[in-house]
């Protein structure tokens, strides 16, 4: 097996790993959700939270499989203008889903939370 064949079989590995990590946990959001005793708006609240965390994780994944399949297999100039872009539209997703999840911008203080609740809202 040639050395750019396995930098592509990893690529696309990485590639799975991200879309199982979203399906895996919206899921495990949805049956966590389920789970619980609360009322509607506190389990919509905390299943978007972790259906975002899961969003969040493939996505970082998926960057991860772009960036490798570009750099060690494609490295040309229009590859790596494709990447670039692929990265941002991705930065940008993480981030207003961060922004979403915490609820102020990353560089704002955390509020100081209550004893007794965890940070994702849940029991």
């Amino acid at each position: 097996m040639r050395f750019t064949d396995s930098i592509e079989t990893i690529g696309k590995g990485v590639d799975v790993a991200g879309v199982a990590a979203i399906v895996v946990g919206v899921l495990a959001a949805t049956v966590l959700s389920l789970r619980h005793q609360m009322d509607a708006a506190s389990r919509y609240r905390v299943f978007r939270q972790r259906v975002g965390r899961a969003i969040l994780l493939g996505l970082e994944l998926l960057v991860a499989a772009d960036i490798i399949r570009t750099v060690a297999v494609t490295p040309t100039l229009k590859s790596v203008g494709v990447l670039a872009v692929i990265v941002a539209i991705r930065t940008i997703l993480s981030f207003s889903l961060q922004v979403e999840l915490e609820g102020r911008w990353p560089w704002s203080p955390k509020p100081a939370t209550t004893v007794g609740t965890s940070a994702d809202g849940g029991p």
